[in-house]
């Protein structure tokens, strides 16, 4: 068989060129393993678990990737309130999240589950099964389609209700708006204590309180030390109930442009940050607790039959708010079994 010299040419310009990529020896080889990725991690809080998994999670990509990803930490809704940069991620403008999952409702409902009232009644049995490798493939899974990476997950705390006017029996919740978060979980079970649920974004709280615009609102110790609402309102009812549950999202879009070894080293460390901060969850919180009195603000308790009693009317919560939304009870169902192993 006769070839030509421009065939020889050819191939030999084909195996030289192959040759030369494998080994980095033509301009631009290399570039994916060279170029730095800057990584913008918002959250809305400040000095509490949420922002301290940002700071721990952004030293250890730093670490591990070898500079190759500069990550910046923005607390305290710096890049602007939970809704736009939710859709920041979305769309790659910000590369990462560390949010309650229950503000991405609006991406898909099954966010929420974690939510439902009496799921867990200690920070232990919520880290257990935060743990459980089936509410991780749910809960982190959620949203692939929508531009959601979920990374990692774990327990915060428990909210209790901050208020004008104290919350001592439960009867003391009938005709009272009550701040929540967009969770139909927690506006049904505010609606059963005869109270009226106000869904609003953290930075509106305060102002809302001051104001009069609402009677309380459900929140945690820490946000509600670090956020000052002893201003406005000193009485703090210890309901524990729901859980905060907190959800590192990352873009998908900045995440499937990584190289792989990225891929893996962002996976890894914000799996390994969620579980580290379980102690200082737990620390964070009873410090939450003490400081909140220590600056003059008082602690109830409701009566332990009442309390007992307010548990029995949330218990079923979960159950009736899921049942007609066939995914959201699959979801619920999940994450209540994983609730029971964790016992």
């Amino acid at each position: 068989m006769r070839v030509s010299k421009r065939g020889i040419g050819r191939a030999a310009a084909l195996t030289f060129g192959a040759y030369a990529l494998a080994y980095g020896l033509v301009p631009g080889a290399g570039l994916a393993e060279d170029k730095t990725y800057v990584m913008k991690i918002s959250t809305s809080t400040l000095n509490d678990t949420p922002h301290i998994v940002c700071k721990n999670l952004a030293a250890a990509i730093e670490r591990d990737s070898g500079g190759r990803i500069k990550v910046e930490v923005y607390p305290a809704s710096q890049l602007g309130p939970i809704p736009r940069t939710i859709e920041g991620v979305q769309f790659g403008a910000i590369q990462a999240v560390v949010l309650p999952p229950e503000f991405f409702v609006g991406i898909d409902q099954r966010f929420e589950v974690l939510a439902a009232p009496g799921l867990t009644s200690s920070i232990e049995q919520g880290q257990r099964m935060a743990a459980d490798p089936a509410v991780r493939k749910l809960i982190l899974g959620l949203g692939a389609e929508k531009g959601l990476h979920g990374a990692g997950l774990y327990i915060a705390q428990y909210q209790n209700v901050v208020s004008r006017t104290p919350i001592r029996r439960l009867a003391d919740f009938r005709g009272k708006k009550i701040r929540i978060l967009a969770s139909d979980f927690q506006s049904e079970a505010l609606k059963r204590l005869g109270a009226t649920p106000v869904a609003m974004t953290l930075g509106d709280v305060l102002p809302a309180l001051q104001q009069g615009a609402i009677d309380g609102s459900l929140i945690g110790p820490t946000v509600m030390v670090n956020l000052h609402m002893g201003d406005a309102a000193k009485y703090v009812t210890m309901i524990n109930q729901p859980a905060i549950f907190i959800v590192i999202e990352v873009s998908r879009s900045w995440y499937n442009a990584l190289p792989k070894d990225l891929q893996e080293i962002v996976d890894r460390d914000a799996e390994a940050v969620s579980v580290a901060i379980n102690p200082v969850a737990v620390e964070t919180n009873a410090a939450g607790e003490k400081a909140w009195a220590d600056h003059g603000g008082e602690l109830v308790r409701l009566p332990p039959d009442e309390q007992a009693e307010m548990l029995k009317i949330l218990g079923s919560v979960g159950d009736d708010v899921s049942k007609s939304k066939p995914a959201v009870a699959e979801a619920y169902k999940l994450v209540k079994e994983a609730a029971a192993r964790a016992q």
